[in-house]
């Protein structure tokens, strides 16, 4: 995080934002983009991308080699795609502004498929050839998290083999800024502490952008391939708060409601889980209305996980939010590890009873359970168990 705002409105009070280093994508004409040499991005492709499209064609470039596998294998109808992202709020204004301005008359062919909320899986199964399941998920900040709990049912269920998740956002004005009319940013300047979720003093989210891919395979075909398996996704739970279209229930209701569903479908009980990570994202009603249900499905039956957001370090990536930390969670189960809370000073009071060290623990966790939760009450949870 850094005090870098994507603005010159020296009136506007977000200052701190978690920028994408050496990728430039600030411009709405592709020419003007550059991201590291290490990846070759065809002039075909990034024609019809958004910026975030440019995070995420890298991203799976990391994931396909790190899984070891190529784009040829990709198009066998048994390996299936699921995005997330909310799509490019600034290439959607850039082109309607030039299609305004002619009396539309004018309009860039590739404005459609490089700004709305599809943009990802249009572009990359495209490129990748993809002939599988493909979907987008659009409930904000649970949109990845969607994602992959689809794709274990795709792959629980025979239709595919093989999922690759996508999680992307830009981090730029138009994406960010609509959130600080609704109080949902933090307005502290202090990078060291503007994203500290359960804090008493927290304020608000810290945007970040980037992409984040995610590959789920059935287990006997990555045992056949010798795939580097990270941990194993056994569970998924989901269910609505139906209460507000902005705002968590004050009790967590569907939050703590998924979570159990989460628990039942992975065969677990409370008191097996080791490490939650945490939806929160540093606003006022969010974290304590996580906290509550935390507490409800821990707490109260003698349960105490480590529990930390790892958006303290990371800032809110809305969209991409799930899946990376998923990516945290199965890090942690195979590399020994839990995230701790590191920008936590005094923990609100509704955190009673929660276990929330500062530090990260040199501690192997055998099952997790990641949270999400997003816009309309949508919450998400996973199961993942060390491998």
């Amino acid at each position: 995080m850094a005090v870098n705002p994507l603005w010159d409105n020296p009136a506007v009070p977000i200052k701190v934002t978690a920028p994408v280093r050496e990728f430039e994508v600030d411009s709405p004409n592709w020419r003007d983009w550059s991201w590291p040499a290490r990846y070759d991005l065809p002039r075909e492709t990034l024609r019809s991308l958004a910026p975030h499209g440019v995070y995420a064609f890298c991203a799976v470039e990391q994931a396909l080699a790190d899984a070891g596998l190529t784009k040829a294998d990709l198009g066998d109808g048994a390996t299936g795609l699921f995005c997330a992202s909310a799509g490019s709020a600034f290439m959607l204004h850039h082109h309607l502004s030039q299609a305004h301005a002619s009396n539309f008359e004018r309009g860039n062919p590739m404005g459609v498929v490089s700004s709305i909320a599809g943009t990802l899986n249009f572009n990359l199964a495209a490129h990748y050839g993809i002939t599988g399941a493909v979907a987008g998920f659009v409930s904000a900040c649970a949109s990845s998290s969607h994602a992959i709990g689809y794709a274990l049912d795709e792959i629980r269920l025979g239709r595919q083999e093989r999922m690759i998740i996508v999680g992307a956002e830009e981090l730029n004005a138009d994406t960010l800024l609509p959130f600080a009319p609704m109080r949902a940013l933090s307005v502290n300047p202090d990078p060291a502490t503007a994203s500290r979720p359960f804090d008493s003093g927290r304020d608000g989210f810290v945007g970040t952008g980037g992409a984040v891919v995610l590959i789920i395979e059935e287990a006997s075909l990555a045992r056949r391939r010798g795939a580097t398996a990270y941990a194993e996704l056994i569970g998924w739970g989901q269910a609505s708060d139906g209460y507000s279209i902005a705002t968590s229930h004050p009790d967590g209701a569907g939050l703590r409601e998924a979570m159990q569903r989460a628990l039942r479908d992975a065969g677990v009980t409370p008191a097996q889980i080791d490490y939650v990570n945490a939806h929160a994202t540093s606003t006022p009603i969010g974290d304590r209305a996580e906290a509550h249900a935390l507490r409800a499905v821990f707490t109260e039956s003698g349960a105490r996980p480590v529990v930390s957001s790892t958006k303290g370090l990371t800032g809110h990536g809305l969209s991409m939010a799930g899946a990376m930390e998923a990516g945290f969670c199965a890090l942690a189960l195979r590399e020994g590890w839990m995230p701790g809370n590191p920008h936590l000073v005094h923990a609100d009071f509704s955190c009673d009873g929660l276990n929330l060290p500062r530090e990260t623990l040199s501690v192997a966790p055998s099952l997790v359970l990641n949270n999400s939760s997003g816009f309309g009450g949508s919450n998400v949870c996973h199961v993942l168990r060390r491998v």
